[in-house]
């Protein structure tokens, strides 16, 4: 009984767990003159599992002329990869968002506007509630549907309004996308859809972003932010797969 217990026991499959980093930087263009605006670069922290990369946490700085940084995000995703904990600082706009996800039940807002204003809004979590760069994951999670043709329903989290809005994911056709795979976030509804644009996603085969055309979070000024082309380029990988 002894020497088949331990056969099986070293038989069965061992899955390992790897500590792992992934960076990539991001340029940030002007979508109508392609100029220069500032650059992201990003470190994500994470482990490979039975393969896959699952990220733990990341952090992102922004920097202009001269590598001068001028803002910060920072996110974790211990409770959701959708729905990250996410902690933005733009100190030239004394603003600051953060978004804390509380047991995956509730997302706290808080949110210190350019004008030193405070608001605070709770966000009741489902299961499509998207926020912040838990689109890309939404992306990665549906790639078998959407590098197929299919529409994925989701609802997204604007922070500043406090609310969720029904968005769908779908294939795309835009030639200022050049990527194995065009996506488009758009809001599924037609009064929402005439006062937001969509936002285009690039991706390549192995389901790296690479591409980001839409409203950013960075301010253009006190009243909108900047509309920017970002393409991303990966510096160090995981050496696991992304999805599957």
């Amino acid at each position: 009984m002894k020497r088949t217990a331990v056969f099986i026991a070293f038989s069965l499959p061992a899955f390992t767990v790897m500590a792992a980093e992934v960076r990539f930087t991001g340029e940030a263009t002007a979508v109508n003159d392609d100029r220069a605006i500032y650059q992201e670069h990003h470190v994500v922290e994470g482990e490979c599992s039975e393969g896959v990369f699952r990220p733990a946490s990341q952090t992102v700085t922004y920097a202009g002329d001269g590598n001068d940084r001028f803002a910060e995000k920072k996110l974790t995703y211990d409770e959701s990869l959708l729905r990250p904990t996410v902690n933005f600082r733009q100190p030239d706009f004394n603003e600051v968002m953060k978004i804390t996800n509380r047991d995956d039940n509730n997302l706290g807002i808080e949110w210190q506007t350019p004008e030193g204003d405070t608001e605070t809004f709770s966000i009741d979590v489902t299961d499509s509630l998207v926020a912040d760069a838990g689109f890309d994951h939404l992306v990665r999670q549906n790639w078998s549907a959407v590098t197929s043709g299919e529409r994925v329903k989701f609802d997204f989290l604007a922070p500043t309004r406090g609310k969720a809005y029904e968005f769908v994911l779908e294939p795309a056709g835009d030639d200022r996308i050049d990527a194995a795979y065009t996506l488009r976030i758009k809001p599924s509804g037609t009064i929402l859809g005439f006062l937001v644009d969509p936002i285009l996603l690039g991706y390549n085969d192995e389901g790296f972003l690479t591409d980001y055309l839409g409203l950013g979070n960075i301010r253009k000024d006190g009243d909108s932010n900047y509309t920017v082309h970002i393409r991303y380029t990966m510096k160090t990988d995981a050496d696991c797969e992304l999805t599957r």
